[in-house]
């Protein structure tokens, strides 16, 4: 069976309803672009808040999950040092776009 735009089992992308994981502030959660990878499960962020921090990697996201330069991620930094972070989400490309449309991502 063939789908085509006509056939009312075509689903259309913008129509779909689409769920997204937002940074929870009172965790202290941020939204981040990955700039480099650094090696060793490390990555440089540019995160929203105007603070360039190292982040980590954690295993249990190591090999389930893909995380290239350019990605957003979801970073929380630590509470006692503020220049480092944990890596905790990654977004998909549709769910970037939504970011975008709803204004949670500032110019990337």
């Amino acid at each position: 069976m063939k789908l085509s735009p006509n056939n009312s089992d075509f689903e259309n992308p913008e129509s779909s309803v689409t769920r997204v994981r937002t940074p929870r502030k009172d965790q202290g959660e941020v939204l981040a672009i990955v700039e480099n990878m650094l090696g060793a499960n490390r990555v440089k962020l540019r995160c929203m808040d105007g603070v360039v921090r190292m982040g980590r990697i954690p295993g249990s996201m190591k090999k389930k999950t893909w995380i290239r330069e350019g990605d957003i991620v979801i970073a929380v930094p630590w509470d006692f040092q503020d220049t480092k972070a944990d890596v905790i989400w990654k977004y998909t490309r549709p769910q970037v776009n939504w970011l975008e449309r709803k204004g949670f991502l500032k110019s990337r």
